[in-house]
């Protein structure tokens, strides 16, 4: 099996590279005359960073952070990279296709395409279609189903099994495939690749999980109809920081606006997993950073929704790990400390006896002087924001205490 895909790769690539010089000449100046000219210029003007012209909505997804993906191996917005098996995805074809080729051309060729009258663009539209239908295109449903083929296939080495999950990995970041991925019947495939003995495996089926999950509700239920949060709870435990952060970062997609995701997250006891990863003196402070932030969107949500507080938001024990937080000299902790702090703080189901009892006033004046005698001279700006953040917490803390 894993030379058969060799093979159909290699017939595949030399298709879409037939593609890409035809759409650079013809396709893509016929389809997007004005999208082809504006890129065209871009290449001319030195624009490092080359913009789809067909990527633009159909995405549909927040590229803001999500857990501070971005920290840790990866990111919270995949990139589109060309992977073994050739492009991602048209998409991704047509990016590579206007960058690699000749930008003056490229605005001579849109412009006379504006001038064809609306016959001979239908024409020109109709010879496109016969052309594309000869070389047989695999659409990105096509490309799915041949991932996840490969992944039901027992017999195909961690190689392939990598690079199915490498290209699913980019097709379901737009909103449309990820909604159909489960009808095409990938994602029980990619679940159970988080038991694959390979670390590897785990963390790339992780890492496809939490991208197509984000900010998609409907895919959020079909992965938490499966029961992979609790698996994904488990791996948040690894020794390996890099297995822990694709583990938190595909925990935070599913959880993230969805209170089914939240129950589900407290009833695997996740705030444990949380609480570990907060306390133990020997993990990444990256991956620390990524756990506050999580702390962090879950009060918000619970601020803004008027859903019922999530009980460990309250427990002692876990808000006496997250304060114990600011007793480690990173600024950039710091801030996301105090925000999740500041966030607990405006539940009206926090007691801030329980902060009180964890000694929050006098952890907020040492800081304050850690900030202003101990901070770097590079670093002072920040500091200062910082220092401003924590003087809020510190006003907020003493009017809840006042409310007793």
């Amino acid at each position: 099996m894993a030379k058969a895909r060799g093979h159909s790769s290699k017939r595949l690539t030399r298709h879409v590279l037939l593609a890409v010089s035809l759409s650079v000449s013809v396709l893509l100046p016929l389809l997007l005359p004005a999208a082809a000219a504006t890129a065209a210029v871009a290449v001319a003007e030195g624009d490092g960073e080359i913009k789809s012209a067909l990527g633009a909505g159909r995405h549909g997804k927040d590229k803001g952070e999500l857990v501070a993906e971005g920290d840790t191996a990866g990111g919270g917005s995949v990139e589109e990279d060309e992977f073994a098996g050739g492009f991602g995805s048209l998409d991704s074809m047509l990016q590579w296709a206007i960058g690699n080729s000749d930008p003056e051309k490229l605005k001579e060729e849109a412009a006379d395409v504006q001038k064809l009258s609306a016959d001979e663009l239908l024409k020109r539209r109709e010879e496109i279609k016969e052309l594309m239908e000869k070389l047989k295109i695999p659409s990105d449903a096509d490309l799915m189903k041949i991932a996840i083929a490969d992944l039901k296939n027992s017999s195909i080495s961690l190689e392939d099994r990598q690079r199915a999950l490498q290209e699913l990995l980019v097709l379901v970041e737009p909103i449309d495939n990820a909604n159909d991925f489960d009808k095409l019947g990938g994602l029980l495939p990619v679940i159970q690749e988080l038991n694959n003995a390979d670390e590897e495996i785990r963390i790339t089926s992780a890492w496809v999980l939490g991208t197509a999950s984000q900010n998609n509700a409907l895919v959020q239920n079909q992965i938490l109809g499966y029961g992979a949060l609790a698996r994904l709870v488990k791996m948040g435990y690894s020794s390996s920081t890099e297995e822990a952060a694709k583990a938190l970062y595909a925990i935070s997609a599913l959880i993230r606006n969805n209170v089914n995701g939240q129950e589900a997250f407290h009833s695997e006891n996740g705030s444990a997993m949380l609480q570990h990863i907060l306390v133990s003196d020997s993990i990444d402070v990256r991956l620390q950073k990524k756990a506050v932030f999580l702390v962090t969107d879950l009060a918000d949500f619970q601020l803004n929704s008027g859903n019922p507080q999530l009980p460990f938001l309250s427990d002692r024990l876990f808000l006496k790990s997250v304060v114990d937080m600011l007793s480690r000299f990173d600024l950039d902790l710091h801030e996301k400390v105090l925000l999740a702090i500041k966030s607990i703080l405006k539940l009206s189901s926090t007691d801030a006896e329980d902060f009180e009892s964890h000694d929050l006033e006098g952890v907020l004046l040492r800081l304050g002087v850690q900030l202003e005698d101990l901070t770097p001279e590079d670093q002072k700006e920040f500091a200062g924001e910082v220092d401003a953040l924590r003087r809020e917490v510190q006003t907020l803390f003493q009017q809840k205490l006042k409310q007793k």
